[in-house]
């Protein structure tokens, strides 16, 4: 069974860690673990210096994915560019549900939480928890699109900022 899993990551990877955002794996190795051998992916997050062990078996059931397609970004994109949704609940439930779209890995719900916690200069200020959460996916974002696109971080930044300025002028 885990011989079919193992064969869909494979070392110097990039893979997409929901919890983490965009990580490399750096390799497989065997750990012994309470007497049993476990096969783990090594997955390294340059920009954290942390370094994640994941069993190769449990690697789907937690959520890791492969990198998003060009067409998927391009989706993310053209989410970026759509009208905020700000729901009218109180800010805590909404930041939650931030919190969970930024951790559930998935690149568009990522670019909504952009899109919906993104400020031009003539608005109102944002307080610092909407600050954190909005500079969060904003990373996660930027990171995947720089990884998708050839690990060119400061691009991906000046592409996302491009259509979120491009949605005020519209």
């Amino acid at each position: 069974m885990s011989k079919a899993k193992k064969s869909e990551f494979s070392p110097n990877d990039f893979v997409v860690y929901p919890a983490h955002g965009v990580g490399k794996i750096v390799s497989i190795e065997e750990q012994e673990v309470a007497g049993m051998t476990l096969e783990l992916f090594v997955i390294s997050f340059e920009k954290d210096k942390m370094t994640l062990r994941v069993p190769t078996n449990k690697a789907t059931e937690v959520g890791m994915r492969s990198l998003s397609s060009p067409d998927v970004v391009s989706k993310a994109m053209t989410t970026l560019k759509g009208k905020a949704k700000v729901k009218r609940a109180m800010w805590s439930r909404r930041a939650q549900e931030y919190e969970q779209k930024i951790n559930s890995g998935d690149l568009i719900a990522i670019a909504e939480v952009v899109r919906d916690l993104h400020r031009t200069d003539d608005q109102r200020e944002q307080s610092y928890s909407e600050r954190q959460l909005y500079e969060a996916a904003l990373e996660r974002l930027t990171r995947e699109i720089a990884a998708v696109d050839n690990g060119d971080e400061v691009a991906a930044a000046k592409q996302i900022g491009d259509v979120l300025e491009s949605r005020i002028a519209a």
